[in-house]
């Protein structure tokens, strides 16, 4: 990339992508704000307030501009403006001229929902205020969940209400748009190249997704350029290309071995909180979906493993539900529990992500929701069965498989099965 400075009379113009709502300002402010920094923050707002006049495209103003309402040095302004840009939320454009020339684009922030279903927003924000302030904060975007089931949708429809009487062509309007994420990579792939013996590397070993890969795990796992080279030293393989589940699990092995075992902070993530349901339930079903919602798959799992740490391969099964699938993590501990009641406490790959992809597909975010997806097609496949196999299968049901533990309609047997499966996540 060609190095540019950037003096006081260069000039910009600002154009807006897209519709910024008040939503979107606390959004800023309370999301954005402890990861990008006051300094960025201010930049975003200023530019914002440059469309006053036109909320479009702004007029033409020079740095200077910027640097007198800022009261900060164009060096500031400057990493202000690649923060903003590494986040989603500016595109920089420059044409070089007697006098430099700039377009900022300004786009929207991420919805609250998107903001904390992103690994790398959510966990920046979480080690930059706290566990105390996270939870907060994440509470306070909690939408509370008003059980609907008793209710009938009257709603209305559009053809119902309105007459079409003529027709128009469309017109091209700003839309709601945001910018995809864009991560501050500090990674040498130059330096990585020429670090590692010629004979292990060719033009097909670093392709364009093996590059992304890199990029993801050593934000993830907060690995520089010297960690990435002694990683690829023991994943590049004979045929000179990188293997991209042998670079995860090298990357993961490493990031263990110097974190004291401890493993990834995707791994330890439980339930977000705007995902969760809402207290004051005590009823046994309420129970099982708090205990899914409030322990991390890892420690989950190692509970289903009376206490022993999980193997790397059912470790390598939950880091890709929860990474690759981008399951919820209280989907995770519904989805780990099924399966292992229903194939023998076996973690089967092939069978678990049959399930799981179709649960993506479904959109499934809750535990709630897993739940009684869960229950339906477990239904469907009994109906499908004799009733010799029809008991069997009835018999490696989850315990919240029961249609009455809502109403604590149990038997001795389910209310021991239940029991167990509690105590140990209390």
């Amino acid at each position: 990339m060609k190095l540019v400075t950037l003096l006081p009379a260069d000039t910009y113009i600002v154009i807006n992508k897209s519709i910024i709502t008040e939503e979107d300002k606390n959004n800023l402010v309370s999301l954005y704000g402890p990861i990008i920094g006051p300094i960025a923050l201010s930049l975003y707002f200023v530019l914002l307030h440059d469309l006053k006049l036109n909320d479009i495209i702004s007029t033409e103003y020079n740095h200077h501009h910027l640097m007198t309402i800022m009261k900060s040095n164009l060096e500031d302004i400057k990493i202000a403006r690649k923060t903003l840009e590494g986040v989603g939320l500016l595109k920089t454009y420059y044409k070089e001229g007697d006098t430099n020339s700039y377009v900022y684009e300004i786009y929207s922030p991420l919805s609250a929902k998107e903001f904390f279903s992103s690994p790398i927003l959510n966990i920046t924000l979480y080690n930059n205020i706290g566990k105390k302030e996270y939870e907060f904060l994440k509470e306070e975007y909690q939408i509370p969940k008003i059980d609907l089931k008793d209710y009938s949708d009257i709603s209305s429809s559009l053809d119902t209400t309105f007459k079409s009487s003529s027709t128009f062509d469309p017109i091209d309007t700003k839309s709601h748009t945001t910018n995809s994420l864009s991560l501050n990579s500090n990674i040498d792939f130059d330096l990585i190249i020429s670090s590692l013996p010629k004979g292990l590397v060719n033009e097909k070993t670093f392709t364009k997704k093996i590059r992304e890969l890199i990029e993801q795990l050593s934000f993830i796992y907060d690995l520089d350029n010297l960690q990435i080279i002694e990683i690829l030293r023991k994943t590049i393989n004979e045929k000179n290309t990188i293997d991209k589940d042998a670079l995860r699990i090298n990357a993961r092995k490493h990031y263990q071995y110097n974190n004291n075992g401890k493993l990834p902070t995707l791994i330890y993530r439980t339930q977000p909180e705007y995902l969760k349901t809402p207290t004051g339930d005590n009823s046994a079903l309420a129970q099982v979906i708090y205990m899914f919602e409030n322990t991390t798959p890892h420690d989950f799992l190692k509970k289903k493993n009376k206490g022993a740490e999980p193997t790397a391969r059912d470790l390598k099964v939950i880091e890709s539900l929860l990474v690759d699938l981008k399951l919820q993590p209280a989907v995770v501990n519904v989805l780990i529990d099924y399966v292992l009641k229903k194939n023998n406490n076996k973690l089967n790959q092939a069978f678990i992500e049959t399930i799981a992809g179709q649960w993506k597909r479904c959109n499934i975010e809750t535990a709630q929701e897993a739940i009684e997806l869960a229950k339906k097609e477990n239904n469907k496949a009994i109906k499908k069965v004799e009733t010799k196999t029809k008991l069997k299968s009835k018999d490696s049901e989850p315990v919240w498989f029961n249609e009455h533990i809502e109403k604590e309609e149990m038997t001795q047997e389910e209310s021991e099965e239940l029991q167990e499966l509690l105590k140990d996540f209390r």
